[in-house]
């Protein structure tokens, strides 16, 4: 019998099973030049990265095929497209985050763009990981918000968002992501984490506003299986503060044989 390979989204579960919780990195092709990116990315995979996360709410400069080549040279660590829109597709990619804005109410960010990009998808042989996408109130708009003409969830409403995560997991998605919003002043919650992680049984991506090793474990205590970490870097281009991102994301001490 031939043996199906792994997909990434089952290799994404088993390093968070086997970590606690998942250090996703990312990466926005805007804001790094080759020599930044290659060496972060190198960074990352040494210091224990799950994965590497590539897109932009908007892309001026369109290098999305280039980076990812650049980043599988130097890291076997999966390179997922975190897409801003339908046009940050790439065969280069080993899968892409297939986003449903199920905190809004845009038809074309609920299913329009799917339906657009699915037939892309398929010939182009990427992973799509189905994500139920909900934007979290962060104290100032996005870019996010604005592209995508949606108010944000409350952020002293955490029904609202397990009640939005438990109708997609109804709805046969595969993972729920979190998203105060790039260079947001306040991230998610962790009383809105803990109450959709409690809620459903949905793995849970937290991003936007984690700029601390403290607050990225504290997400993880709340219930994040997975913690994404972008913008905080392009600020710092820190080995040091890299890796004890990674290592308080990373709550289980690795065993030894």
């Amino acid at each position: 019998m031939i043996q199906k390979r792994p997909t990434v989204f089952s290799k994404l579960l088993a390093s968070k099973d086997a970590h606690g919780a998942g250090f996703l990195l990312l990466i926005d092709p805007d804001k790094y030049d080759e020599a930044s990116l290659l060496k972060i990315a190198t960074d990352a995979a040494e210091f224990g990265a799950d994965a590497i996360l590539i897109g932009g709410s908007v892309m001026i400069s369109y290098r999305l095929d280039e980076y990812i080549r650049h980043i599988k040279a130097v890291t076997s660590l999966p390179v997922i497209i975190f897409p801003g829109s339908i046009m940050q597709v790439s065969r280069e990619a080993d899968a892409i985050l297939y986003l449903s804005l199920v905190s809004g109410r845009n038809p074309e960010y609920l299913i329009g763009n799917h339906v657009t990009v699915a037939p892309v998808l398929q010939q182009l042989q990427l992973e799509p990981i189905s994500t139920a996408y909900l934007l979290i109130d962060s104290g100032k708009p996005t870019s996010a918000s604005f592209i995508s003409n949606s108010f944000p969830i409350p952020r002293n409403k955490p029904e609202i968002a397990a009640a939005h995560v438990l109708a997609a997991e109804y709805m046969g998605m595969s993972i729920a992501y979190l998203e105060a919003g790039s260079g947001a002043e306040k991230s998610v919650p962790e009383e809105m984490i803990y109450a959709v992680s409690r809620t459903s049984s949905l793995p849970v991506i937290v991003g936007g506003g984690i700029r601390e090793p403290e607050t990225a474990r504290r997400k993880v205590e709340a219930g994040a299986s997975f913690v994404v970490v972008g913008n905080a870097f392009e600020e710092h281009r820190d080995r040091a503060y890299l890796r004890e991102m990674i290592e308080a994301v990373h709550v289980k001490t690795p065993k030894t044989v």
